[in-house]
């Protein structure tokens, strides 16, 4: 009787459903590598990290590299407005309800999770410094 748990148990992972990504290939491209940056309008690092999130994606994106940000604004116009005055190079993603924020369980903004291309997360990183360079 044991005999059989214990295979059950050595073929679960084999069998188990992964979860898919969390984001369409539409949106990632062909991306091995997916900078999933949180930001709001109200966050006032966010403003400061889109020149250099644009500039990311403007360098590595054609080596498999892309930037996807999540808007946790409730109302849409204001991310809108940030928008027009902080325009992002990059897709975008609204979640006002908050559920990719949520299911990274975040702790601050802005805050940043690097995925790989099936959505393993590889790091996570809360805020942004001015001195980032690429």
């Amino acid at each position: 009787m044991r005999l059989p748990l214990l295979f059950a148990v050595l073929l679960l992972p084999l069998i188990a459903v992964a979860e898919p990504p969390p984001f369409s290939p539409q949106l990632t491209g062909d991306a091995k590598v997916i900078y999933v940056d949180f930001w709001a309008s109200w966050c006032g690092p966010c403003r400061r990290s889109f020149p250099w999130l644009n500039e990311m994606q403007k360098r590595y994106g054609d080596r498999g590299f892309t930037v996807v940000g999540v808007n946790l604004d409730p109302k849409r116009d204001d991310a809108n407005r940030f928008l027009a005055a902080y325009p992002a190079s990059f897709p975008l993603v609204f979640d006002p309800d908050g559920a990719y924020a949520e299911k990274y369980s975040l702790k601050g903004m802005p805050s940043a999770v690097l995925l790989n291309a099936d959505g393993k997360v590889l790091a996570r990183h809360v805020g942004f410094h001015q001195n980032h360079t690429g």
